[in-house]
C-alpha cells in the first residue's frame, strides 16, 4: 500500500488543477515545473508532493471520463 497524502497537499493540488485545468497533464516532470511557476512554492519536497498528486488526480479524472 502507498503512503497517505496529507489533506493540505491534496487541497493545494486540486485547487491548482481547478484554477488551471488546461496546464496540467499526466506528466510528472511538466507538472513539477508548472507548480513551481504557478504556485511559487520554495520547498522542493512540497513541490514534488503536489506535482505527484496532480499527476495522480489527472489520471483519475481521465479514467472517470472514459467510464462515463
Amino acid at each position: 500500500m502507498g503512503r497517505i497524502r496529507p489533506t493540505f497537499i491534496k487541497r493545494t493540488a486540486i485547487e491548482l488543477v481547478n484554477l488551471h485545468p488546461e496546464l496540467f497533464t499526466e506528466d510528472f516532470e511538466l507538472n513539477k515545473r508548472l507548480v513551481r511557476e504557478v504556485a511559487e512554492i520554495d520547498s522542493k519536497e512540497f513541490v514534488n508532493k503536489v506535482a505527484g498528486y496532480i499527476t495522480h488526480y489527472k489520471k483519475i479524472l481521465k479514467r472517470q471520463a472514459t467510464n462515463q
